[in-house]
């Protein structure tokens, strides 16, 4: 048996086609990421997948080219329904994905269709009935779909879930039922990709979905990004902030950078100051509507702008080859998030850079991350910057110091209780005054007995 080196693995060794070979390599992309190389030929062989791989290891296209393939290469069981459904849990990552098959059959007759919740249901109707090959959908708004009988999908060829566990953290249990007992087609092929395999609805939901599954287990979520450079920076307070993230911007080697804060307020503020500086940047806040929202990352992914300005809503489903930086302006709450967050760089075998600005209030989250990842993660410094902020490790032992004072002053306590001065003695009680309130009234004396 020939023993590929991963160096030297193409995507035409995984029986990738040709004319897809040359569509990635338009973009850049010219060997398999692990997950790839282990998922496509498995795909494309017609077996069940139960995969876990961590964000931005190529997952996408590990589900997208054997199911493009497919399409190009074999017969449709059915005429009318489509052959492909793919479900990825928010309407971000289904944007994403759908992009990516767009990209994928330029230049093929083959039609792909989007339904995501927000958007116009009578347009979504109307495309569904051109027949496409391929359908991108939110779980909520497919299970509409379904029930008022637009789409049919007893002959689908192939059924992909994108990040599972995450479809089932929002509570989409019931769509997924109906999804599967809709697609019941004795052929039907199923690939389920979740960021964890240890997860009990995802577990449940594996052995009611797929039949005889290939396991693929790649990385653990808290396991490192060997393609992304992480480098911490200590910060005073949030002038020091701005000043370093205004420092890092202006190097030669950022590309497209996100930036990560803690509130919509926060990435309102840094937006309008970074234009004000000439940076061209753009915020993308939780209230925003779901039309503007998809309008700033579709012109983000064009590259109209180089600084997208985020809260956590876009730590996921955001998979863009051009972002060479994540910066952390303030650090999130959860460390899990944390990992999502850099995963928006050093995509699909490319280099990223993830720089996190830790001042007083990130402290706890750092320590939390630390834990998480068991790894130390050193600062650096720049020179002109330095920050004289150095951690809280210093509130320790002081604490500790305190509470022994207090311990030996409890203890203390009683002996000075004893030491106490005795109480002075209730004063005698004075004679009644007489009415006028002046002499003491005098009691009469008894006459003499005779």
């Amino acid at each position: 048996m020939l023993i590929l080196e991963k160096h030297t693995l193409q995507f035409t060794d995984l029986g990738i086609d040709t004319r897809l070979e040359t569509q990635l390599a338009h973009q850049g992309i010219t060997q398999p990421t692990d997950i790839q190389a282990h998922a496509v030929p498995t795909a494309l062989a017609g077996h069940d997948i139960f995969a876990q791989s961590k964000t931005g290891s190529g997952k996408t296209l590990a589900f997208l080219l054997p199911a493009v393939q497919r399409v190009m290469k074999q017969k449709a069981l059915s005429k009318r329904d489509p052959r492909v459904l793919i479900v990825a849990p928010t309407r971000e990552l289904a944007t994403q994905v759908f992009t990516q098959l767009r990209l994928l059959i330029a230049g093929t007759a083959i039609k792909a269709v989007k339904i995501l919740g927000g958007e116009n249901f009578n347009d979504q109707i109307k495309a569904l009935r051109n027949d496409p090959q391929f359908v991108v959908a939110t779980p909520g708004r497919l299970a509409d779909h379904i029930t008022k009988r637009s789409l049919q999908l007893s002959g689908l060829e192939l059924l992909i879930f994108d990040e599972a566990d995450r479809i089932l953290d929002l509570g989409f249990t019931e769509q997924l039922k109906m999804i599967n007992e809709q697609a019941n087609h004795r052929l039907r092929q199923t690939l389920l990709f979740s960021a964890t395999l240890d997860h009990a609805q995802v577990d449940a939901l594996s052995r009611n979905l797929l039949k005889k599954p290939k396991q693929i287990t790649l990385s653990a979520a808290n396991e490192q990004h060997s393609d992304i450079k992480q480098t911490l920076y200590l910060a005073d307070h949030l002038d020091h902030k701005e000043a370093l993230l205004e420092h890092f911007l202006n190097q030669d080697d950022v590309g497209q950078c996100i930036i990560f804060t803690a509130t919509r307020a926060d990435t309102s503020r840094l937006s309008e100051a970074l234009n004000a500086k000439g940076f061209k940047s753009v915020a993308l806040a939780g209230d925003l509507t779901q039309n503007k929202r998809l309008d700033i990352m579709d012109s983000f992914s064009r590259e109209n702008f180089k600084i997208l300005i985020t809260t956590d809503v876009a730590s996921r489903g955001l998979d863009l080859l051009s972002v060479t930086h994540v910066i952390n302006f303030d650090l999130p709450k959860h460390a899990e998030e944390y990992v999502h967050r850099i995963g928006r760089t050093g995509r699909a075998g490319f280099k990223g850079n993830a720089i996190s600005l830790v001042g007083p209030k990130d402290w706890a989250s750092y320590l939390a991350i630390k834990a998480f990842l068991n790894d130390e993660l050193k600062f650096a410094s720049i020179e002109s910057l330095k920050a004289k902020f150095k951690g809280l490790k210093e509130k320790k032992p002081e604490a500790a110091w305190d509470k022994s004072k207090e311990k030996a002053a409890a203890v203390k306590k009683p002996a000075f209780k004893r030491k106490a001065k005795p109480k002075k003695p209730t004063a005698p009680i004075k004679a009644p005054m007489n009415i006028d309130g002046d002499t003491p009234m005098r009691r009469k004396k008894k006459p003499e007995q005779e």
